[in-house]
């Protein structure tokens, strides 16, 4: 039995992200009855900003220095968030290209997770991944095509993501990707559709 963590990050009526979202979930479940799996709704919970606070806090944490008032409080939060995606041997995030990038949501979560001694440590070489052993499938979508031509220097939602994941050094990573829907409006519905089943196969093998 598998702890699985699906993270969700979009709440737009009828998003593909979304769409890819609740097609992978619904085929996992079905494959997968044992598992534990873990919904995480990044529009529904409360994710204060990352800032000066938490991050001191979490750097002193990680060294055992004595956190102030603030930073307790500061680091719990984050803590939460981390030790729940720490204990997951699976990870799904479902989230969209918005304004070249990811959801400032997906970002704080993000934030909230990169911690010394727990996703990363640092060593005389330079920073070293430590979840490794992680499997995550990435379902994104973006209306128009950033996988090449004149706009794929700006695609900064996918390769950031992926940038942190293999910063904590996780490389086995998956990925479901539908875009240029809105830009090819013709042939939209064959390009989502192509996405979803995608979806469908990639959770079956999960």
């Amino acid at each position: 039995m598998a702890n699985v963590l699906f993270v969700k990050a979009n709440n737009r009526d009828q998003s593909i992200s979304l769409k890819l979202y609740d097609a992978f979930l619904s085929e996992y479940r079905a494959k997968n009855p044992n598992d534990d799996i873990t919904e995480l709704n990044l529009f529904e919970v409360e994710l204060p900003y990352y800032n000066g606070e938490m991050f001191s806090g979490i750097i002193k944490l990680s060294k055992g220095d004595e956190l102030t008032t603030e930073e307790q409080n500061a680091v719990a939060i984050a803590n939460g968030y981390a030790d729940q995606f720490l204990a997951a041997d699976k990870v799904v995030f479902a989230f969209p290209l918005w304004n070249f990038t990811i959801p400032a949501q997906l970002l704080t979560y993000l934030s909230y997770l990169s911690q010394p001694r727990k996703t990363f440590s640092y060593s005389a070489q330079g920073p070293v991944g430590l979840q490794g052993g992680k499997k995550v499938v990435l379902l994104n979508a973006r209306g128009s095509v950033y996988s090449e031509g004149p706009l794929a220097q700006k695609e900064m939602s996918v390769n950031y993501v992926k940038s942190m994941l293999g910063f904590w050094g996780i490389t086995d990573i998956e990925m479901v990707i539908v875009e240029g829907h809105l830009q090819f409006q013709d042939r939209a519905q064959h390009i989502i559709e192509t996405g979803l089943a995608e979806a469908v196969k990639i959770a079956t093998g999960f």
